[in-house]
């Protein structure tokens, strides 16, 4: 199996170490370029530049896709005149252009965190949780030139406890999509399985969360709303408010919490130019 795996943070290294794992090796990864992180903006490569370097995979990272000139990847070979089977992308985070959707000849396969067609977009495992939905998954379709738009292939269920937070979930259904992958390939590629189209009437969509989504208020805000913010929304944009600490109006990061007979209750939380605590108080 020839193929390209286009993906950029956790969830896509979680699925691309799986792949290798068991014996499906891509020719390249296709990442984001490095970026600044943290308080000191230390250039940091992304999850699967690092996972691709282990097992000595050639790292591609385009800033744009579009009309980009990919560079040989061995013995003269080009990406627009290979012939691949497929392309992976999962989390890749850009829009793949119709002349990169075309090259493999059995097209692009995608990873999507939700049971497709609900939750297309960004953020649907953050959506899940601030929706309080009981079950998610893990879908594979055939990408087209509209977001997670095309054939299925396969999905799987996942049902969701109402203590699941987004990084748990975020590493759950990455792993629920590498199996997928891993069982569905050999099929796929032998033309054994019929892609179903979408049905478009149960589409739902989902949008990239900002800093000002994270705001909640103590003394309004439903704590069941509040407690799934804190499940979807940390580590990123973060959930916080405003609090009075020491007779001055601190911004506050809420790391933590849990519902206590319909209370919320405060376990983590994170002070303005402070670390990380642990506390205990009801709301």
């Amino acid at each position: 199996m020839k193929y390209i795996f286009f993906g950029t943070p956790d969830f896509a290294a979680v699925i691309l170490e799986k792949l290798i794992k068991a014996g499906f090796v891509p020719e390249a990864v296709v990442c984001n370029p490095d970026k600044p992180v943290g308080r000191k903006k230390i250039i940091t490569p992304p999850p699967t530049k690092i996972s691709a370097q282990k097992y000595n995979i050639p790292v591609l990272q385009p800033e744009i896709l579009a009309n980009y000139k990919f560079p040989a990847l061995s013995a003269g070979r080009q990406i627009p005149n290979s012939k691949f089977d497929f392309f992976i992308v999962a989390a890749y985070a850009k829009i793949i252009p119709e002349e990169i959707l075309n090259v493999p000849r059995l097209g692009v396969i995608g990873v999507h965190p939700s049971l497709l067609p609900k939750y297309r977009g960004p953020s649907p495992i953050q959506s899940v949780i601030l929706n309080g939905e009981a079950e998610t998954g893990a879908t594979l379709f055939l990408a087209d030139e509209k977001a997670d738009h095309g054939k299925i292939i396969s999905s799987v269920k996942y049902q969701v406890s109402s203590s699941d937070n987004y990084e748990f979930l975020n590493k759950k259904l990455a792993e629920l999509g590498a199996d997928l992958l891993v069982e569905a390939l050999p099929k796929f590629i032998k033309g054994e399985i019929n892609p179903l189209f979408q049905d478009e009437s149960q589409a739902t969509y989902t949008k990239k969360f900002i800093t000002e989504d994270g705001y909640v208020d103590l003394a309004k805000d439903e704590p069941i709303i509040i407690e799934r913010k804190i499940r979807a929304l940390n580590p990123e944009p973060g959930v916080w408010t405003m609090m009075e600490i020491k007779s001055e109006k601190k911004r506050v990061k809420l790391l933590e919490s849990e519902l206590v007979d319909g209370r919320l209750k405060l376990t983590k939380i994170q002070v303005e130019g402070g670390k990380p605590q642990d506390i205990c108080r009801i709301i």
